[in-house]
């Protein structure tokens, strides 16, 4: 089911030793319900938050479902019993974990369905509920398995901002043209300065304005780098490591694309799949880690306007 729903993390998860493994898949399953909810624009909103703020309640029943969703994500939603069943059986301590972040999450993502993201605050606020809470939670995992000692909260919260922010920003059209409503999360704050209304990024008569816009939201990006950075030196496991340094990786890889690149606007902007293998392959130390950001961070630089 995880390779269905995400074919990224399905690779990633297998850097991981097998008790910690099966409670990060779950853990990531149960996001994925929850994400797949608040994503399915067709459910009213008077549907929608309830659900939302009670998800954490429904993994612990066997036969719960609710469908939603489309393609992959649709089975996920049909087949949850599934999920839920495979839960109930993990340890105490992961169990607990999952649950608080389930149900922090799902209040964030409530408050958000009837609020708009107008400032780079909101915006940070937004991230934290749908990303930088998925970095608490593994954090909290990592710590329960016994591999590693417990993160910071400001560092964990940044390592998901930081793959958040990055996913924003590349998936603009996407979301913009989602059907029957746009799914709008640039901040006012940021693309009022270059247009009146979000969706204007997207004409080629406003493309100068709107790849200054982008490297606007690259810059904000790319504040939560020194975070991250200190949140995986400080990683022990080299399983775990691996783990966490091989999306990160990928993240600026993908601004480094994203940076100063009108394509944004036009069509999809992803890292060849050569390039991600060799990710995959090379990241073993920080030193890997560090040579990977320069060297995305050195693509960036000629790019400048």
């Amino acid at each position: 089911m995880l390779h269905k729903v995400s074919r990224s993390f399905g690779l990633v998860i297998q850097q991981l030793d097998t008790d910690l493994r099966n409670a990060v898949c779950i853990f990531y399953l149960v996001l994925r319900a929850l994400d797949t909810v608040e994503d399915d624009t067709s459910i009213p909103t008077d549907v929608k938050v309830p659900i939302l703020i009670a998800f954490h309640k429904h993994i612990y029943e066997r036969d719960w479902h609710f469908a939603c969703g489309s393609k992959e994500y649709k089975v996920l939603m049909d087949e949850f019993h599934h999920v839920s069943k495979a839960f109930l059986e993990l340890e105490k301590g992961y169990q607990e974990a999952i649950e608080d972040i389930t149900k922090r999450m799902g209040a964030g993502m409530a408050k958000f369905i009837c609020k708009e993201v107008e400032t780079s605050d909101d915006y940070d606020e937004y991230c934290h509920y749908v990303a930088g809470l998925v970095g608490l939670g593994l954090s909290k995992l990592f710590h329960a398995s016994g591999s590693e000692d417990l993160a910071l909260d400001s560092l964990s919260n940044s390592m998901g901002l930081f793959l958040q922010k990055t996913n924003i920003i590349r998936d603009y059209l996407e979301d913009i043209n989602e059907i029957p409503k746009s799914r709008m999360f640039w901040p006012r704050e940021i693309w009022s300065k270059y247009v009146n209304k979000l969706e204007d990024l997207k004409y080629e008569e406003n493309s100068v304005k709107a790849v200054e816009c982008l490297n606007d939201m690259v810059t904000n990006a790319l504040t939560h780098v020194e975070d991250c950075l200190k949140y995986m030196a400080a990683l022990r496991d080299p399983s775990i490591f691996r783990f966490c340094a091989i999306p990160q990786i990928m993240a600026i890889g993908t601004l480094a694309l994203c940076y100063n690149n009108i394509e944004v606007f036009r069509g999809v902007v992803k890292m060849r799949r050569g390039l991600t293998a060799k990710v995959i392959d090379r990241t073993k130390t920080m030193a890997d880690v560090y040579g990977a950001f320069y060297d995305f961070a050195c693509m960036m630089k000629p790019k400048k306007l």
